[in-house]
């Protein structure tokens, strides 16, 4: 228990973690005028994150005007593929369109690259920036939090904010956040494998400096609610599976075996052959959705990014950045009031919830408030890739045998995959209200 007695302060505002959660507050407070600390644990920042992924950026043009154009980004997205993947087949919904080419929606990136130049953006705004620094607890005034202590080292402020990852430790340690159900996280497995430029456009059929984003499911996870993923980067590929803990935990899988079993699937491997491994990992993801979105605020406190939970799966789409970004506008938003009139109190920080809920983050959580449990469905990952498989291999194995009615073939396809017309609707149904 700290007592600030004189309420002297070392930074207005100390935010943990410079990922893009906190690099985003930091410079949105930093163009505010606020003294601003940004503590980061890794060396450098984005030293501790893995690889990077899909950056849905138009949030970031109200944080770094023409971000495309100055961030060290590695792609632009303009090819995006759904795959149901089969032992020895595939089904792909292969979408690309001139609209996504003349208007930038999503960049591929490299987090290590994108976060230490986020970072370097925030020192030059006036940011103090502490790379390696292991953050312990947050101090606390009664029930308001008043700073942090890294090692022996106490720093005050008046408002903190807490970016620190997954599971947040901070708020964990604190009492303010309790450990995260197993239901509502993942392990992500990923490799970054390096080939030449010209190679990765030719293999995806891209143009120059274009990409392609891959969302797969079934084989992937051989059954386990998760799905594959492939990004294209400048040089590289980043790919790998993301699969539920908790269906991990009931399982005789691991998860670096399930991971290569993804990479050496005949619909992958051609991708990736003659790749040199750059890098290999693992890290946690949350996949709660809205259910995560509790215990965000105390006194002094405001929790963002993935340390808040803000993650989104639709099963086309898989975001997290875009969605850090925007808790760091709101959380900054929030600050700036509460800094300007001197109110600290938990009442006067619970506006950033409100402030969430009006802007696309919030929106688009609740919007897909229904799709983890759409998406825990074991159909999904058993049944519906082998169903699609057998569709088209009916369609286009042409033999000697006379063509039947598509209904009566689809009804006898539907039976053989362990499948009712009813489950199908219903599944349907659902997902469509899911979306």
């Amino acid at each position: 228990m700290e007592n600030n007695v004189n309420n002297e302060v070392d930074f207005e505002v100390i935010i943990v973690g410079a990922g893009i959660a906190g690099c985003v507050a930091a410079l949105k407070l930093a163009d505010k005028g606020y003294s601003v600390l940004l503590a980061e644990r890794g060396q450098s920042a984005g030293s501790k994150n893995l690889s990077g992924g899909v950056f849905y950026c138009r949030v970031m043009e109200d944080v770094i005007p023409d971000f495309v154009k100055k961030a060290p980004i590695e792609r632009y997205i303009t090819r995006n593929c759904i795959s149901f993947l089969n032992e020895s087949s595939f089904v792909n919904i292969n979408y690309g369109d001139a609209r996504l080419e003349n208007s930038v929606t999503a960049v591929s990136v490299k987090r290590a690259k994108l976060d230490e130049w986020l970072a370097q953006q925030c020192e030059d705004a006036g940011v103090t920036f502490m790379p390696g620094i292991r953050v312990d607890e947050l101090l606390m005034d009664g029930d308001k939090v008043v700073g942090i202590q890294a090692g022996d080292d106490k720093l005050y402020s008046h408002v903190v904010i807490a970016a620190d990852g997954v599971n947040s430790m901070l708020c964990r340690n604190a009492g303010i956040r309790t450990r995260e159900l197993l239901e509502n996280l993942a392990v992500g497995i990923k490799s970054v494998i390096g080939l030449p430029k010209d190679t990765i456009e030719e293999r995806f059929h891209l143009k120059e400096n274009e990409g392609a984003a891959y969302a797969v499911v079934g084989d992937c996870t051989n059954g386990l609610n998760g799905g594959g993923f492939i990004y294209t980067n400048s040089d590289s590929i980043s790919i790998g599976v993301v699969v539920k803990i908790d269906a991990l935990a009931e399982s005789s899988e691991s998860a670096s075996d399930l991971h290569d079993r993804f990479l050496s699937h005949p619909a992958i491997e051609p991708l990736l052959r003659g790749g040199e491994l750059l890098e290999y990992g693992c890290h946690m993801v949350p996949e709660g959705g809205q259910a995560m979105l509790h215990d965000l605020t105390r006194a002094g406190l405001i929790v963002i990014g993935d340390a808040a939970g803000l993650a989104l799966n639709t099963g086309s789409t898989v975001r997290g950045m875009d969605l850090a970004a925007g808790s760091g506008i709101a959380a900054a938003k929030v600050v700036d009031e509460v800094l300007s009139k001197k109110d600290f109190s938990q009442a006067a920080m619970d506006a950033y919830y409100t402030e969430l809920n009006n802007i696309v983050v919030g929106k688009d959580m609740k919007t897909y408030a229904k799709m983890p449990v759409f998406l825990e469905n074991p159909r999904m990952y058993k049944n519906y890739g082998p169903l699609l498989g057998d569709i088209m291999y009916n369609i286009y194995n042409l033999d000697t045998t006379p063509r039947q009615h598509m209904m009566s073939e689809g009804l006898k396809i539907i039976k053989k995959n362990q499948l009712s017309a009813f489950q199908l609707i219903k599944d349907m149904y659902t997902g469509v209200r899911a979306l």
